[in-house]
């Protein structure tokens, strides 16, 4: 059953300074002279460069989701992501077109709006609540389960303005999370509080999806759209561009509706590892076996990886790139002496290629960190420079087109399953089960 259905949203805005408010004396001057007025303004209007200017945030928008669908919506900053969910929740009209929503909508837009810096954590929980359209008694039934998904219990009877950006975050995330609507609108609220929160957030997020209800999200975390959406629209300029399955939408809105995603980064102004000796790294890149440079990929494509450095010596080195989620955890290291040797690298300025043949991550985003070291003697790292480079991967059709569901790991690995029936007499000569 199809619980959201747009067809041919557009959503236009005017340029120009709003009217100013006029007292009731003013109003009555203005409404005495202005058959004269008309005369002069009429020329003047033709002539202002902002009369009549007008832009589309949104144009020409149609889906369907259906009901237990977590839809995602990607696109660069200004594309009409909120715009399109401002319309869906009913907080802006569409200037085309037309929306239908079966069931109650629920909205995660803006977190935190609401919230009454004067009054108590416990006061705006309750005060936050009901404006999400929470009633009381909602409210008190869940009242624990809010304080303790926002980790503020301590600070409950605080006056909000003494908290942090942080606490006052996670304690507006964690009463918007606890709203049950049917139909619900997150706008980019996992990128609050700190790695460990946003963790919890996600997790929050996936547990409302396996609930069976329908959520529209929109994020620039392209992990968290390919883990928890089914399928995905791509909007470019206020325009569908790309509608269809997650991984392929990730695919090419990195690979080429997504602005400045080029699969390389200059390292030589990037922030160092603090004991570094020498700024011998350059750059680094992400390639496809044919040499042009990406930083989308499907699981077990091949990918080349090239560390741009510049030395002012000949020398016997190392060089590695560490792959790591989005919390920082290290996944995977890839080193050269792994191969068995050493590198000898000549003065100069050049580059350091590794291959990866079979590249088995899950959906979502990575982050490489490059080191370069001597081993000349006792191994020492020389250069080394943290989070240098974003890579997105999809898995396409690498496991038959299935995905893999949040918390079953991070790699990918195809596997082969029939049926055996029992034999009488096994290879060692007993019956086997």
């Amino acid at each position: 059953m199809v619980a959201i259905r747009a067809e041919n949203l557009g959503k236009q805005y005017r340029l120009g300074r709003l009217a100013s408010y006029r007292t009731f004396r003013e109003s009555i001057r203005r409404w005495v002279a202005a058959p004269v007025r008309r005369i002069f303004s009429a020329r003047s209007d033709r002539r202002s460069p902002i009369s009549g200017q007008t832009i589309w945030a949104l144009r020409d928008v149609s889906f369907e989701v259906d009901r237990g669908e977590v839809f995602g919506i990607i696109g660069h900053n200004g594309a009409g992501k909120s715009t399109l969910l401002r319309i869906l929740s009913r907080i802006t009209i569409p200037t085309t077109g037309r929306a239908r929503i079966h069931g109650r909508v629920g909205t995660l837009l803006e977190v935190g709006t609401g919230f009454h810096p004067e009054l108590t954590g416990r006061e705006n929980i309750f005060f936050n609540g009901a404006i999400l359209g929470m009633t009381r008694a909602e409210i008190t039934r869940k009242f624990d389960r809010i304080v303790d998904f926002s980790g503020v219990e301590e600070f409950l009877d605080t006056p909000v303005k003494r908290y942090s950006s942080g606490m006052w975050v996670r304690l507006a995330f964690a009463v918007a999370a606890h709203l049950e609507p049917e139909n619900l609108l997150v706008d980019e609220v996992l990128a609050v509080g700190d790695i460990e929160f946003q963790k919890k957030c996600l997790g929050k997020m996936s547990d409302v999806a396996k609930g069976g209800r329908t959520i529209l999200f929109t994020s620039h975390n392209m992990g968290a759209v390919s883990r928890l959406c089914q399928r995905t629209l791509v909007l470019r300029g206020g325009h569908p561009a790309f509608l269809g399955p997650t991984h392929e939408a990730v695919a090419y809105y990195v690979g080429s509706g997504a602005r400045g995603v080029s699969g390389r980064a200059d390292l030589r102004q990037a922030p160092r590892w603090p004991e570094a000796k020498l700024p011998i790294l350059t750059s680094i890149s992400t390639h496809r076996p044919d040499g042009s440079p990406a930083s989308a990929f499907a699981a077990g494509d091949a990918m080349l990886i090239r560390v741009g450095c510049r030395l002012d010596r000949d020398m016997s080195a190392y060089c590695q790139v560490t792959v790591s989620d989005q919390t920082g955890e290290r996944l995977v290291t890839l080193r050269s002496t792994h191969a068995g040797s050493p590198l000898e690298l000549p003065a100069g300025e050049g580059a350091i290629e590794c291959r990866v043949d079979d590249l088995r991550l899950l959906s979502g985003e990575y982050t490489l960190s490059v080191e370069i070291g001597s081993l000349s003697g006792v191994a020492q790292c020389l250069d080394s420079v943290s989070e240098a480079l974003r890579i997105y991967v999809h898995l396409g059709n690498y496991l038959g087109g299935a995905d893999v569901p949040r918390g079953q790991g991070w790699f990918a690995q195809r596997s082969a399953w029939n049926w055996r029936p029992p034999v009488e007499n096994g290879a060692d000569g007993e019956a086997e089960p």
